[in-house]
């Protein structure tokens, strides 16, 4: 998974839920009030688009911003799962 591909999603999703980051490495927007669980599985971190990326200006500054790929980083990682920083354009 890369951490800049998770960025573009938290910014096309913000307004429409929030993504659940699974063991499998796919991403998928559930609803605000989701309750953690599908099917008896619990994704490795679900992520709010709107405090993440709602305060950048255009997605190239989100996509550039140390501490924001930091942190979505961190929460993957410390939940057991992998993530890699793609190339910065």
């Amino acid at each position: 998974m890369i951490t800049q591909d998770i960025v573009r999603k938290l910014w096309d999703e913000a307004g429409y839920g929030n993504l659940a980051i699974w063991e499998n490495d796919t991403i998928t927007v559930v609803p605000s009030d989701y309750c953690g669980e599908t099917a008896g599985k619990k994704p490795l971190v679900i992520l709010k688009p709107i405090p993440l990326v709602n305060q950048f200006e255009h997605l190239a500054f989100a996509l550039n911003d140390e501490e924001l790929l930091l942190k979505i980083e961190d929460a993957i990682r410390s939940a057991g799962g992998k993530v890699v920083r793609g190339p910065r354009v």
